[in-house]
């Protein structure tokens, strides 16, 4: 029981704290309002729930016999999301409509695939947790991976949503973007091995 509880303590601070999901369910609810988040929340807890699978199933397995696997996971991912990052910054420049940021349930669902803040989170709760074996691990960590990330987002949203009508200046949906982008080039150089 205190096993689980340290592991929903971690799932819930780096569910909480500043992340690529984070930014993008917040500028989505921003946008589209919270109920537009919804799908993409949907989208990022069914991704969670996948890499957790995967990584139950023995992907982190494969980590510990390639590490160079990880770390071109984790680098791959973390320049994908510089990458992202400096396109918000140069489309709200030129004041574009559409950022480059995935969306909708499956964008968001393939988008756990490179987010390296996301990969570690799960590899970390993996090895923390008790090994008891895969079937178990899953039944006892997958609440916890739907539940807490879920709340966390939706925190995310509301808070998107509280800013919508701010963001309907130009002006400040520009330098919102540009703040979002450079968040998330920073994050990105932290994600880097």
């Amino acid at each position: 029981m205190a096993s689980l509880l340290s592991i929903a303590g971690l799932l819930l601070v780096a569910a909480i704290t500043p992340g690529p999901n984070n930014l993008v369910v917040l500028r989505t609810a921003a946008r589209n309002g919270w109920h537009g988040a919804l799908p993409a929340i949907a989208g990022i807890v069914a991704g969670g729930l996948a890499l957790l699978v995967l990584v139950t199933a023995g992907a982190g397995n494969l980590f510990s016999t390639w590490p160079w696997l990880r770390v071109a996971i984790e680098t791959g991912g973390a320049l994908y999301l510089a990458w992202l990052g400096a396109r918000m910054v140069t489309a709200a420049d030129r004041d574009e409509g559409s950022m480059p940021l995935p969306g909708g349930f499956l964008g968001l669902f393939g988008f756990q695939f490179l987010n390296p803040k996301g990969w570690i989170m799960v590899l970390t709760v993996v090895a923390a947790s008790p090994a008891t074996g895969v079937v178990s691990s899953l039944l006892a960590l997958a609440p916890l991976f739907a539940c807490i990330p879920t709340l966390c987002l939706l925190l995310w949203a509301r808070l998107g949503g509280v800013l919508a009508r701010h963001l309907a200046v130009p002006a400040v949906r520009r330098w919102t973007d540009r703040g979002l982008g450079a968040l998330l080039i920073f994050t990105a150089l932290l994600l880097l091995p």
